[in-house]
Order: structure tokens, then C-alpha cells, then sequence
């Protein structure tokens, strides 16, 4: 239900029940939705940085840019298309964006990536030896591209695997971050996290390096070896660096993550060579030739025959990250 001037409570409280369901690093969930008399608004919640995997907060960002996505391909099912402001506040920069709401009918698209949002999932295990299709990969690319994002397929080369490799060790000897990702992976019953259930061991003879979480129980498919994978690599890139450009790589993640859900395909994003400085750089020069700046890398495939479907991880209760705007706030 709805009035003349917008959508009812409970619509709102259902849309935003989809936002919170975008994935976020290390399921940080590191946002807070305030609802006004006639406007949505996001904000980014520095409680929940992670600061020694997210040392300049990018992640942080691009988590918050797939809250928004969510949010409009949500709003947009239900018949109500966003009007995004993003960072309308120069004095808060925590206030990523403000959502103005106009009646509009669905189109199938909105539908289908709404209706992705609960089937989607990050999928850390070996995909099948079934090639992704290239008129796939240019469904997803196009998509993307209309949000002004750069996406490239990444070689599986022993370059990149090289690249991916540094992180891996370079993380293993740094003792803030192991401490960091072993407090925020490998629980059980936390509404934030990355669940044990959720997580495969880390394979050597994977055709990319897995990030060696704290704790994992979830087992590889039967008969899906490493080597057999034929699951892409894809490359999101922005020309800018700032919060903004990162902001909008993240609603293009979203946006990237929903399409592959659609089409039948597993995903799961590739970040940990991307949180060093180092590493990113060399992934700038050799993805993107040293033009656009790497904000996000997935590997995109077909799920192993046999594969058991993985349990959606948790999240924090509604209440905790979605409250009223005050008067003074809406004011200004």
C-alpha cells in the first residue's frame, strides 16, 4: 500500500529488508538507513570498519554502494523508482546518499533483480568445468557499463595468480589482520560474520589463491577438482579514486552480482589483493594498464553438479540498522 505523496511504512521496512541483504565485507553490514517523512537515507557506519583489512576504508564504501543498489532494485519491484543524491551533505561524510521516491510501474528487469536478492550467495567453493558463456559476460558488462564502470575479464594468468599469492602471504604475516578476520570469520551464531558453514578450506591447487579464513566447514562439491574450474575472473574499475567513485563501484557490484544470479550463476567476490596497496597497484597495471583504478574483482561461474545450496549468512535485526530521521535532520 501506498499514499499520493509515497510509499507506506511497511513498504519502505520491505525494500529495506532487501538492502540489508547485500553483501558487505566479511558480512561487516557497515550501514545505517534512516527513514524521513518522504525520503530514505544511507549512511555509512564507522563502528563497523574494519581497519586492518579495510586500512582506507574502500571496502567500507563499496559495502554501503551495495546497500543503496539494493535498495532501488528493491523500491523499483515494488513500484516506486529512487531518485539517488549521493553524499548530500558536504559537513557529514557519512551521509552516502538521500532517496527521493516517484511512482513508477515495474518492468520484468526490476522483478528479476528483486527477486535475486534472496537467492544470491557467495560462493567460495570450486565451480564446474562448464564454461561461462561469452554472451554472459557481455549481458553482465553492458549492465555495468551504464553505470559508467569499467569492466574487464581478467586472465587466469600466472601473473595474476601471482598477484593474488603476495596478498595471501603478505596477510598471513601481518598479525592485526589475522586477528581482525579471525574475530569477523569462522562463527556460528552471530548476526554479523562470515559463518564457518559458509566457508571451504583453502585449496593450493585452485586456479586462485582462497583467502585463509579462521575457521571453515563447508565442503568442496564431489568430483569438482580445483583444476576443473572454468569459472571468470571480472574486473570492476572507476577512473576516479574517491569515496564517490568507490560509492558507485559498490552499486555496481550489486548490480554485477544480481545480473550473474539471474542468469543461473555462482559468484564470489576476489578482494584480498585489492586491500593492499602493493597489490592493487600491480592489479591496476595489469588489468586495467594502469588507467582505470581496480575497485572490486568476482569470480563468476556455474555451480558444481552436486553442489549443496549454501545457507544465506546472517544478518543484524532490522531495528539495528534502520531507524527514524529526526526533525532537525530532515530540516537540514
Amino acid at each position: 500500500m501506498s499514499t499520493r505523496s509515497g510509499p507506506d511504512a511497511e513498504t519502505l521496512r520491505t525494500a529495506l529488508a532487501l538492502a540489508v541483504r547485500a553483501p558487505s565485507v566479511h558480512n561487516s553490514q557497515p550501514w545505517h538507513w534512516k527513514i524521513g517523512a518522504q525520503s530514505l537515507h544511507l549512511y555509512a557506519d564507522p563502528s563497523r570498519h574494519l581497519p586492518a583489512i579495510d586500512a582506507d576504508r574502500r571496502d567500507l564504501m563499496i559495502s554501503c554502494g551495495a546497500t543503496l543498489h539494493h535498495a532501488v532494485v528493491g523500491l523499483a519491484a515494488m513500484g516506486w523508482r529512487a531518485k539517488v543524491t549521493r553524499f548530500p551533505d558536504p559537513a557529514d561524510p557519512t551521509h552516502l546518499a538521500a532517496i527521493a521516491l516517484v511512482a513508477q510501474e515495474p518492468t520484468p528487469t526490476d522483478v528479476a533483480l528483486a527477486a535475486a536478492i534472496s537467492r544470491r550467495r557467495t560462493d567460495r567453493r570450486h565451480f564446474s568445468s562448464w564454461p561461462v558463456s561469452l554472451a554472459d559476460i557481455a549481458a553482465i558488462g553492458a549492465r555495468v557499463a551504464r553505470m559508467g564502470i569499467v569492466m574487464r575479464r581478467v586472465e587466469m594468468s600466472i601473473d595474476i595468480r601471482s598477484i593474488v599469492e603476495q596478498s595471501v602471504r603478505r596477510h598471513r604475516a601481518d598479525d592485526a589482520y589475522r586477528a581482525e578476520l579471525a574475530a569477523w570469520s569462522g562463527r556460528h551464531a552471530a548476526p554479523y560474520g562470515v559463518p564457518a558453514r559458509n566457508i571451504p578450506e583453502s585449496d593450493p591447487a585452485a586456479r586462485l589463491p582462497g583467502r585463509l579464513f579462521a575457521a571453515a566447514e563447508l565442503a568442496q562439491p564431489a568430483g569438482a577438482p580445483a583444476l576443473a574450474d572454468q569459472g571468470v575472473l571480472l574486473a570492476l574499475g572507476t577512473a576516479a579514486d574517491d569515496d564517490a567513485a568507490r560509492l558507485r563501484a559498490g552499486e555496481a557490484s550489486s548490480l554485477l552480482l544480481l545480473t550473474a544470479t539471474c542468469l543461473g550463476l555462482a559468484s564470489c567476490p576476489v578482494s584480498e589483493p585489492l586491500e593492499l596497496a602493493e597489490t592493487r597497484s600491480a592489479v591496476r597495471d595489469e588489468v586495467f594498464d594502469g588507467r582505470e583504478h581496480p575497485q572490486m574483482m568476482f569470480r563468476v561461474g556455474w555451480a558444481a553438479v552436486g553442489a549443496e545450496p549454501l545457507p544465506a549468512t546472517p544478518r543484524l535485526p532490522l531495528d539495528a540498522v534502520v531507524s527514524r530521521l529526526d526533525i532537525e535532520e530532515e530540516r537540514r
